[in-house]
């Protein structure tokens, strides 16, 4: 079992203090960019043992009374069907989901804006559907050479030609469905907006990552540039808070580069008013109080790197399939230099693969392919998997996995001849399968129909939520049936993206 490495009521008494002290300082309303995921933020809760991967949700949820939240997401990302890759959905689905995440934690959504807008269809259905549910969308126009053109920004042909949105809080939380999607700019058109009409309101920036007092180097730093290695983003010493305060703090490139140009927009918007934030270096702007929470430094070096290694496989998969570049790549392999690992530093990698040259050595493939999976429980226990034509080899190791955690013997099978039998005539038969074994998801199925009339499956069901947080290894690339399963599961999964079978199309 890992250990608690992160103490999430210190962090949640440091951060609700320090938003609330921004609020207080903006002497009427603030613009909180929320950065990273809003629920489920299972990179923090990765890299910071311990984590609450909603624990946002519980801020949000002690400072309900004075919140409203703002949802950003970029239309171009919708138009192109981006996914979120921890739940497999595009983005339009996620922001719904994100929505209905904040109502049952009972926290109401104001307003959702499509930000660089240009009549995209997919913007135009997600409106609609948000419409339906009467909740209130606007559009922003994409300003030409932003950020660059302070003078044009700031003007009635800039921010003044976005919508405005009402708002009646003291905070607003302005949260996107994934990076770039125009959090900041609607922040600061708001402020423009507000100061035209003499509101007093500020900005500010809620960023988990990068941890800004720790060193450059730190493993959670070096995550972070892994976690966004298709952005390019390098963490790095914060020059402009060197220079004003004698004070080595951490941030990252793209909020460095950005400062001077970000100032003099808030600068040019806010003039000489009274009361406004006034800010000497991006790490100024951030509120971020995780590393506060943090109290065993070594357990979280070793779960940063360990996300790193995990970040290097997921690229290398995306890769494969012609969702990143190399370049994207290279930059995870020597974020892994900076740490002296390798890919088989994560533990369950060799059992996988060894499992996949146990299956050859015994003929146990399906036309020349051999398949390994190695889970690792929370106790540090490692079972293996391989394939046959009677499951996958990740549908081997969760049996296996499950039967080691009920204390149920090798001998005593979980699932009778006669259900396997019907699965997989069902799948060759009737549904066109070309792979008759069992996929994660149809023993799952199996198990829960079994577990009615067999004691043995119904203890390996009850073991099924022990899984939670389990680390698994393929040697293959994952189906569908697979990767939806296991994600169901809350295993963390990592592959080696080997084909399973000579054709373009993996069912």
């Amino acid at each position: 079992m890992s250990p608690i490495a992160f103490d999430n009521e210190k962090y949640l008494k440091e951060q609700t203090e320090a938003i609330l002290d921004r609020v207080e300082r903006s002497q009427g309303k603030l613009y909180l960019e929320f950065g990273g995921k809003l629920t489920y933020d299972l990179h923090a809760a990765r890299v910071l043992p311990g984590y609450d991967p909603n624990v946002k949700m519980r801020l949000l949820q002690g400072l309900k009374d004075q919140i409203e939240v703002v949802f950003c997401v970029y239309s171009g990302d919708l138009e192109r069907g981006r996914i979120r890759g921890d739940f497999g959905i595009t983005y339009d689905l996620a922001t719904l989901k994100a929505i209905d995440d904040l109502r049952d934690w009972d926290i109401p959504t104001s307003a959702v804006v499509l930000t660089r807008f240009h009549n995209e269809a997919a913007a135009e259905r997600l409106m609609r559907q948000l419409e339906s549910k009467e909740i209130a969308t606007y559009t922003q126009p994409e300003l030409p050479d932003y950020p660059n053109d302070v003078d044009l920004i700031v003007s009635e042909d800039g921010y003044g030609r976005n919508p405005y949105v009402e708002t009646n809080a003291p905070l607003v939380v302005v949260t996107g469905t994934g990076p770039g999607s125009g959090k900041m700019s609607t922040c600061l058109s708001q402020l423009y907006h507000d100061h035209r009409r003499g509101i007093a309101s500020g900005f500010a920036k809620f960023e988990t990552f990068p941890i800004w007092h720790l060193p450059v180097d730190h493993p959670i730093n070096i995550a972070y540039e892994a976690a966004t290695a298709d952005l390019g983003d390098i963490v790095m010493i914060d020059p402009f808070h060197l220079n004003a305060y004698g004070e080595t703090a951490i941030n990252y490139n793209r909020d460095v580069d950005n400062f001077p140009i970000l100032k003099s927009i808030i600068d040019r918007i806010a003039g000489d008013s009274e009361g406004t934030l006034v800010y000497q270096s991006p790490t100024d702007m951030g509120v971020n109080r995780a590393g506060f929470g943090i109290i065993d430094d070594q357990a979280v070096r070793e779960a940063a790197t360990q996300e790193v290694i995990r970040r290097y496989f997921r690229h290398y998969w995306e890769y494969r399939r012609g969702l990143c570049s190399r370049q994207i790549l290279e930059r995870t392999e020597t974020l892994m230099q900076r740490l002296g690992v390798g890919p088989t530093d994560r533990s369950v990698v060799e059992p996988a693969r060894a499992a996949a040259a146990e299956a050859e050595k015994r003929g146990l493939g399906k036309d020349g392919f051999y398949c390994g999976a190695a889970l690792q429980l929370a106790d540090g226990t490692i079972l293996t998997g391989k394939n046959s034509s009677l499951f996958h080899s990740a549908s081997a190791a969760i049996i296996n996995g499950i039967k080691h955690l009920a204390g149920i013997p090798d001998n005593i099978h979980l699932l009778p001849e006669s259900v396997i039998q019907s699965l997989t005539a069902l799948k060759t038969n009737y549904l066109g399968s070309t792979s008759p074994s069992l996929n994660v998801q149809e023993v799952l199925i199996a198990l829960g129909i079994s577990a009615a009339g067999n004691p043995a499956a119904n203890a390996g069901v009850e073991m099924l939520p022990r899984l939670h947080g389990s680390q698994m290894h393929l040697t293959h690339e994952p189906g569908l049936g697979d990767e939806n399963g296991l994600r169901k599961l809350g295993i963390c999964l990592t592959t080696d993206a080997e084909p399973t079978s000579q054709g373009y199309f993996l069912r």
